[in-house]
């Protein structure tokens, strides 16, 4: 389509949560339908051609499940090496917005890092001394402890400041475009070392399973100046230039405090196998269609949205998604194929997913939470926070402060730090 250029309202924002929630919502949500109409359009009009893609990309996974073929890619990390990824497979990720990236680390090795995370933590009396979950959130999947807030074992330090990391999210930050308007957005080349918990389900266990979210954040989506700037095109008339792998505006965005947030840019969530995981043993599932974001954003416009209200999106909480709001997305709904310790699953930073629930699982079900998170203003930014974490083994602040590991013996160390964990931290250039 073509647009012709005019001047649009401005929209009013706010950097840190407004102190009258419903009133800035109302005011939001005003000044966005406003700016929208200003462009020619109407939101129903917008809304539609979000819509529409949605449903055909629905439709696509729907009829793949049907067929019993694969949703999720599969790469060989051999492939991302060797830079010989196969160019369909390339489309693949760029279009699904997830991967599973096979052999990772070599499976022996996988299993001697699990094995080693409980000598750790039995060495240092964690399940005797263990409070309970520092957070609603993880707090509600069931099995006691699932979340182990663990960040700084030689396992999780290892893996995070492996080369062979290091490749994968180089390969995964390059789907983004992080060059434009004369701004360099990251360092595709050089991730922060983000530091996030393990996850250890024994066999047998019931698990509830996390409902269907996504993570970049909550209002400040909506209410500040810099995601206004990252979202523009869903709200000026030019829906069908959103791009969900452009960078723009997002590496230096605010973020509203909270229980759930993360302080650094991912451009894809990730953790990495400990043990061998059948596809129907409580796995992560996604909605694996990198636009849906286009959809979550523009759904509270509609006038069956009431005033107040960002279809259940609040500060505090994870951004929901849900059968009220979000039905036609739900239906795209996919889990990852088996997978095995070694392995690495990831998803694109909005993605909708969940984790199944499970009863009486068969075999382990545990990861180390590994993300790409490149190096950029944000990340810089809130490297110092984990430098002094690091230093001191405490709970990095993006977490409950729990520091479990200030005074344990076998914690990872500075002297162990390779070039790329110093990097990482940003304890060097």
């Amino acid at each position: 389509m073509t647009t012709i250029a005019r001047a649009l309202p401005s929209l009013p924002h706010w950097e840190t949560p407004p102190a009258d929630l419903s009133g800035a919502i109302r005011e939001i949500k005003a000044a966005l339908r406003a700016r929208i109409e200003a462009s020619g359009r109407s939101v129903e009009e917008v809304f539609a051609v979000v819509e529409d893609q949605v449903r055909s990309r629905v439709a696509e996974i729907r009829d793949l499940r049907e067929r019993g073929e694969a949703v999720w890619p599969v790469i060989d990390y051999a492939d991302i090496a060797a830079g010989t990824v196969p160019p369909e497979q390339v489309e693949a990720v760029r279009r699904r917005g997830c991967a599973v990236v096979r052999g990772h680390f070599e499976r022996a090795q996988a299993l001697l890092w699990d094995e080693s995370i409980v000598h750790y933590v039995e060495r240092n009396a964690f399940f005797e001394n263990y409070r309970g979950p520092g957070d609603d959130f993880f707090g509600s999947v069931g099995s006691t402890p699932e979340i182990y807030p663990i960040y700084w074992s030689q396992a999780q330090m290892r893996a995070r400041q492996s080369d062979r990391t290091a490749r994968v999210q180089s390969f995964l930050n390059s789907f983004w475009k992080h060059e434009s308007h004369g701004v360099r957005w990251f360092d595709p080349d050089r991730d922060a070392l983000y530091p996030d918990r393990i996850r250890r389900r024994p066999e047998g266990a019931d698990s509830a399973g996390l409902g269907t979210h996504s993570d970049p954040g909550t209002l400040d989506l909506w209410m500040t100046a810099s995601y206004q700037r990252a979202f523009r095109h869903l709200f000026d008339g030019s829906v069908e230039r959103y791009d969900p792998w452009d960078a723009a505006h997002r590496t230096s965005a605010s973020q509203y405090p909270g229980s759930t947030m993360c302080s650094a840019f991912r451009t894809f969530q990730g953790w990495t196998a400990l043990s061998d995981m059948a596809h129907d043993q409580g796995v992560l599932h996604t909605v694996p269609i990198p636009e849906a974001m286009a959809y979550l954003m523009l759904r509270p416009l509609l006038p069956d949205a009431p005033d107040h209200d960002m279809c259940g999106v609040t500060t505090n909480q994870v951004f929901p998604a849900d059968s009220k709001w979000h039905s036609d997305l739900l239906d795209g709904l996919v889990g990852i194929p088996d997978v095995e310790a070694g392995d690495s699953v990831w998803w694109h930073c909005d993605m909708i997913h969940s984790v199944a629930p499970v009863a009486d699982q068969r075999g382990w079900g545990n990861v180390m939470y590994i993300p790409a998170a490149p190096w950029c203003p944000r990340n810089e930014e809130y490297a110092a926070s984990v430098r002094q974490a690091f230093l001191t083994g405490s709970s990095p602040t993006d977490f409950p402060a729990e520091h479990y590991e200030r005074d344990w013996e076998g914690r990872f160390t500075y002297d162990q730090l390779n070039e790329t964990g110093r990097r990482g931290m940003g304890f060097t250039g």
